[in-house]
């Protein structure tokens, strides 16, 4: 069933949004997901009812700069889950890497002040996700859209914040 793959995809945006929802430029958005991070989201698949997603998140930059993510992932009426998040910065405004959810890379762009995520599911879903900081920095917005064949099967919107730093470590 297309529900339990769907729960496990909110990426890594989500919490309550504080302020105003308008794009403020990160300077370095992995360090944005060091700490801990909160999630709360909605979920629409196509012929189900919509659920709750929430997740808390704890990163950490490693030595090489590689940006470790551990989410505890909470769907409404699953059991919870863990997603693991490894990424890195390619090049200016680009960063790659893996998602435990993804088959393949994880490609995020920064476009303007807003980030786009783009991975593959299971399945072959195509997922494509955008996060907007809001000007508080410590906050955003994101809308994830799954498709299938093309057309879109699921999506959500969330919301991401940060509740706390945690110093840089290594591997």
């Amino acid at each position: 069933m297309l529900r339990p793959l769907f729960a496990l995809v909110i990426p890594l945006c989500a919490a309550s949004l504080s302020g105003a929802t308008s794009a403020a430029p990160l300077t370095n958005p992995l360090r944005f997901f060091e700490g801990r991070t909160e999630t709360a989201g909605t979920m629409s698949v196509v012929m189900h009812k919509p659920y709750h997603v929430t997740n808390v998140g704890r990163g950490t930059i490693r030595a090489d700069g590689t940006l470790l993510l551990v989410q505890q992932v909470l769907a409404e009426g699953q059991p919870s889950k863990e997603r693991v998040w490894r990424i890195n910065q390619i090049g200016a405004g680009k960063y790659s890497g893996t998602m435990t959810e993804a088959v393949g890379p994880v490609a995020i762009d920064e476009v303007g002040n807003r980030y786009r995520f783009r991975f593959t599911l299971k399945g072959g879903f195509s997922a494509e996700q955008w996060l907007t900081p809001s000007s508080d920095g410590n906050s955003g917005l994101s809308i994830l859209t799954i498709r299938k064949f093309g057309l879109i099967v699921a999506r959500s919107i969330s919301t991401i914040r940060r509740t706390s730093q945690l110093a840089r470590v290594s591997p």
